[in-house]
């Protein structure tokens, strides 16, 4: 099994190679790979006590830098690696102050993780969420390097749970230690045989709490806001901005709309433009010198205002459930508002649960967000419940970070 494992890296690294020319993504994925063992010679050289932590992408990232901050905070002799898998996550942060060196992970290949281990010389590894590496992780064990997974989260259609597992889950059962974030993964993990567990929560509650606290005023929000209601949708797909067109259509004359979509290339922009062609569209990047009040739609097409700008909503909607899979709603729910997105949620723990008690709503057509939009004007005070349920349920969930560090985590030698 290890075999056809290790080939199949090579073969996706062969795919990405081969769509280089024809895909963004594919290209940064590549080139980012290309001398990516001599260059992380060169910047780990002199660094001690490297902890490595690794993210897939950008959200994972979200969940794991509450954890880099308490490390930095309580650990100052330890220098951080920060690794990612996608060139989403790595082009943002590629520059990220919390992490002493950041580089792409190397392709899970024999030869790489033993260049990678050599140099880099962990004393631990933290791997966000999943990202299960195989050969990444047999390793780590038989060096004797302790590794764990935080904020980790397991459903019975995975295929460690499966007849055809065992391999799999013979690999997982070298992890040093599993912070999960509810019971169901915890039970999960133990009927394969797996107890190093524990129960933490998911760390992205710490960190949206935190950004929710920091005192900040976004002047073009206010300004564009003005004495309207608001509704931030962020992260977005075509269908979603096709639903939000709908919606727009029916509520436009109480609401403003700032839309944040997942890419912001300038095809996509340009669509969203056209979508929205009947009322007065602004893009961010185009504000200066632009009355800002006196539109109606702000599309934001940059990176990095988001988490911020649901400070100033009345309604959030998250974008992505429509598609692969809903993107991060902790970002908007934190400012207890009521949430919106679309079907596919199953797989998102804080997002079932937040249905299951009426903070959020799953909606599959326009006329149902629209709908319940007409309930929270005619019922505040069912409006104002929602709030609350949102709100509440951040605050439950809060100390990830601090049972991660309480309990459990070891940093070897130090």
């Amino acid at each position: 099994m290890r075999l056809l494992y290790t080939l199949f890296i090579h073969l996706y690294s062969l795919g990405a190679l081969l769509a280089s020319p024809f895909s963004l993504q594919a290209r940064q994925w590549w080139q980012g790979r290309r001398h990516l063992l001599d260059l992380l010679k060169e910047k780990c050289q002199g660094k001690q006590n490297i902890i490595w932590i690794h993210s897939a992408s950008l959200g994972e990232f979200e969940q794991g830098k509450p954890l880099m901050e308490r490390i930095r905070k309580e650990h100052p002799e330890c220098s951080i690696l920060l690794t990612f898998f996608s060139p989403s996550g790595y082009e943002i942060r590629k520059n990220e102050p919390l992490a002493d060196v950041v580089a792409y992970l190397p392709a899970d290949t024999l030869r790489n993780v033993r260049r990678f281990l050599d140099i880099v010389q962990p004393k631990a590894a933290i791997f966000v969420k999943y990202e299960y590496w195989f050969n990444y992780m047999d390793a780590l064990y038989k060096r004797q390097i302790p590794f764990y997974y935080i904020s980790a989260i397991y459903r019975p259609s995975q295929h460690f749970f499966k007849w055809y597992g065992g391999w799999f889950v013979r690999q997982l059962k070298k992890c040093t230690h599993f912070f999960v974030q509810n019971a169901i993964s915890q039970q999960l993990l133990n009927s394969i045989g797996i107890h190093n567990v524990t129960i933490a929560g998911d760390t992205r509650f710490d960190r949206v709490y935190a950004i929710a606290q920091q005192d900040y005023t976004l002047d073009f929000a206010v300004r564009f806001k003005g004495d309207s209601q608001l509704i931030v949708a962020g992260s977005t797909w075509e269908p979603d901005e096709q639903l939000l067109r709908q919606v727009f259509e029916a509520v436009h004359d109480r609401y403003k709309l700032i839309l944040a979509p997942h890419m912001i290339d300038s095809e996509h922009i340009k669509s969203i433009k056209n979508l929205f062609s009947d009322y007065k569209v602004l893009c961010y990047t185009e504000m200066e010198g632009q009355p800002i009040e006196d539109y109606q739609v702000l599309i934001i097409d940059t990176i990095g205002l988001l988490s911020k700008i649901y400070k100033y909503s009345d309604l959030s909607y998250i974008g992505g459930a429509f598609g692969k899979g809903l993107h991060n709603i902790l970002e908007a729910g934190v400012f207890g508002v009521p949430l919106f997105f679309g079907p596919k949620y199953s797989k998102f723990n804080e997002a079932v649960e937040l249905v299951s008690r009426g903070g959020a709503f799953s909606i599959q057509t326009a006329e149902e967000m629209t709908t319940r939009i007409q309930q929270f004007s005619a019922q505040p005070e069912q409006y104002g419940a929602v709030c609350d349920i949102c709100r509440t349920f951040v605050q439950e969930n809060l100390g990830a970070v601090d049972k991660i560090m309480a309990k459990q985590f070891r940093i070897n030698n130090l």
